[in-house]
């Protein structure tokens, strides 16, 4: 099945095979309305080599700011990027404090993403690595740290229909992933102001697009293997974000923070804005990589109840690989999780570059 990872190789309006390169991901329109001058920031993007960071760090590139790219393993765009690297793990303190200095902005979007895992992992490198981006920060004076979060923040196994940020976090948790999470963002929230740092953090949802390296080569791979089942009734509606609109509204919040502080201690939702079937948006997908839509059909309940004994049976045996269903998956893909994008629009200007339906155009290129 799929499941809620936002890292991967990289993103980008690109075919498979292409050489790195450096956009063209800001629209010009979308230049001309950033307050950023060419070259003036100095920014530190960690989990740069991931899916999100990787074109977060080629869209600033593309305006000429300076970047230092945090990677727990080293990737050949950098070169051609002409970033700065610094191969480390955000759990090492001394590293990511000394990635810090001489930074005006900080984009976190390093973590574990996934389904089914160890606590200790999760939360050493999501909530233990959060800490230590925030400890450099203070410790180098940096003015702005915007962290990559999650909607599954609040997520407990429930419809999510059209919510915004007044839904508080889950008051139970159906993975790991999502409590770290959630975990972090207070974390980045309640540094807010102190040592003059400003923070905000996003949440963009089911981020896909050309080079992703998780959401649609998982759904791929299991639809080949015929391991795909429809979960749910396949009408539910569900928010999906194209990668490169989560790049830029990264860029967008962080821009707004040093200007009028709109974003300040607050956390937004981010996506397309514009509700999907999620078994249609699926059916679209087989359909590009020529592979039929999957016959086979469970409820939710037996899903759920199904993903429930997954989770059982290898805790018990202490299996590290991901069961085909848990809890949390059989929720995501049955229930409907849209979000209302008005306070991302109001307090720093949020709106896609990239359409549903171009994103697409660009997917039918590599799936084919």
């Amino acid at each position: 099945m799929i499941g809620p990872g936002a890292a991967g190789v990289r993103a980008g309006g690109v075919r498979a095979g292409d050489g790195p390169r450096v956009g063209p991901s800001v629209p010009a329109t979308g230049r001309r309305a950033c307050g950023w001058a060419g070259g003036d920031v100095k920014a530190l993007v960690t989990g740069a080599s991931g899916f999100l960071g990787l074109h977060l760090v080629e869209m600033l590139r593309e305006r000429g700011d300076e970047v230092r790219a945090l990677a727990r393993r080293p990737h050949p765009a950098f070169d051609a990027l002409g970033v700065d690297v610094v191969q480390a793990d955000v759990r090492d303190a001394a590293a990511v404090a000394s990635a810090c200095a001489d930074r005006d902005v900080v984009f976190h979007t390093a973590a574990i993403a996934g389904i089914w895992g160890r606590w200790p992992d999760y939360h050493e490198t999501n909530v233990v690595g959060t800490r230590n981006v925030i400890a450099g920060c203070r410790t180098h004076a940096v003015t702005r740290l915007v962290h990559t979060s999650s909607p599954s923040v609040t997520f407990d196994g429930r419809p999510q229909e059209s919510i915004d940020e007044s839904a508080g976090y889950a008051r139970r948790w159906l993975a790991h992933y999502p409590h770290s999470k959630a975990l972090a963002e207070k974390e980045v929230l309640g540094a807010n102001t102190r040592d003059g740092l400003r923070t905000c953090a996003l949440r963009p949802h089911l981020i896909w697009g050309p080079r992703d390296g998780h959401l649609v080569p998982r759904l791929i791979d299991r639809a080949r293997k015929g391991s795909l089942m429809q979960v749910g009734s396949g009408t539910n509606r569900i928010d999906i974000t194209y990668v490169e609109n989560a790049a830029w509204a990264h860029i967008q919040a962080a821009e707004s923070l040093g200007k009028n502080g709109g974003p300040a201690g607050k956390a937004y939702f981010v996506s397309q804005g514009e509700p999907i079937v999620c078994w249609e948006w699926i059916g679209e997908l087989l359909s590009l990589a020529r592979l039929p839509y999957p016959r086979r059909h469970i409820s939710y309940p037996t899903a759920y109840r199904v993903g429930a004994l997954f989770e059982l049976a290898y805790t018990v045996m202490r299996r590290s690989d991901e069961p085909r269903m848990t809890r949390f998956l059989a929720g995501q893909l049955a229930l409907s999780h849209y979000f209302d994008l008005s306070a991302a629009r109001r307090d720093f200007g949020y709106a896609p570059v990239v359409s549903i339906e171009e994103g697409m155009r660009r997917m039918a290129g590599i799936l084919r």
